[in-house]
């Protein structure tokens, strides 16, 4: 099928998951570590192995820490220093977002964090989902020259949030692209691109794959309580390419029309 002009963008975590994306028909990869906290900041040499192995844009989240955007000054001092590094090292953009303690968006620091990216596409994340209002959000991102908000609607997942996202879709206008993540998968595509207008979708098309270990001491957890550590999370290759193809059609469908 031709390829149409909605932008599917996948969160990888791993080598493995984007290349897999990138097979499965991915037009851009969001790059982190840790993807069942939410995404961090990935290893340097991590996104110049995935960068190695793709050949599709790749944007790197530049988040210090799990947890709330309110960040202190050595934190943000360090996201400076990704944002500077991940730019030198070829990155086609950064992830971002912070928050003051109202709830508004930081302006003034990612202004600052965005002059660091030098030249870098901005994608502000889903500190936007945690933000007071919204529409405040986005008229200040629009103003600080971010090219997309990556949003759930507000919601835990975007298929609840439809009718703030197909707001937002409507007030996001020229050169700010609203992409919709937060449970995105196929028939999720299908659902909410006629109900927000909505073009640009997220996911992660995450799947569990056993670990290959024989010998196993389960009783001995490496991380928070509850991880199962004998189970890998990986980009499934079949589920981007379900959503590529329902994107297409979509796209394919309001061009005729």
């Amino acid at each position: 099928m031709m390829r149409m002009a909605g932008l599917l963008e996948v969160c990888a975590d791993s080598v493995c998951s984007a290349v897999n994306a990138a097979r499965g028909g991915a037009d851009r990869i969001e790059l982190c570590s840790a993807l069942p906290l939410g995404g961090l900041s990935p290893d340097e040499d991590l996104f110049c192995m995935v960068r190695e192995r793709v050949d599709i844009p790749v944007r790197v989240l530049l988040r210090p820490r799990a947890g709330d955007f309110l960040y202190d000054e050595d934190e943000f001092e360090l996201l400076c220093c990704q944002a500077a590094r991940f730019a030198g090292l070829g990155a086609d953009g950064i992830v971002i977002g912070m928050l003051n303690p109202d709830g508004t968006l930081d302006a003034e620091r990612m202004s600052a964090l965005m002059t660091c990216g030098d030249g870098c596409g901005v994608t502000l994340h889903r500190a936007f989902d945690v933000c007071r209002d919204a529409h405040e959000a986005l008229r200040t991102a629009k103003e600080l020259g971010v090219d997309t908000i990556l949003t759930s609607g507000q919601q835990a997942r975007c298929a609840d949030g439809a009718p703030l996202l197909r707001e937002l879709v409507s007030e996001s206008g020229e050169g700010l692209r609203i992409l919709i993540g937060g449970g995105v998968n196929a028939d999720v595509i299908r659902a909410l691109a006629p109900q927000t207008g909505a073009d640009a979708f997220h996911l992660s098309a995450k799947t569990a794959v056993p670990s290959g270990m024989e010998f196993r001491r389960e009783a001995v957890p490496m991380g928070a309580a509850g991880m199962n550590e004998f189970e890998l999370w990986r980009c499934d290759e079949g589920a981007v390419r379900a959503a590529r193809e329902a994107l297409d059609a979509v796209c394919t469908a309001r061009k005729e029309n």
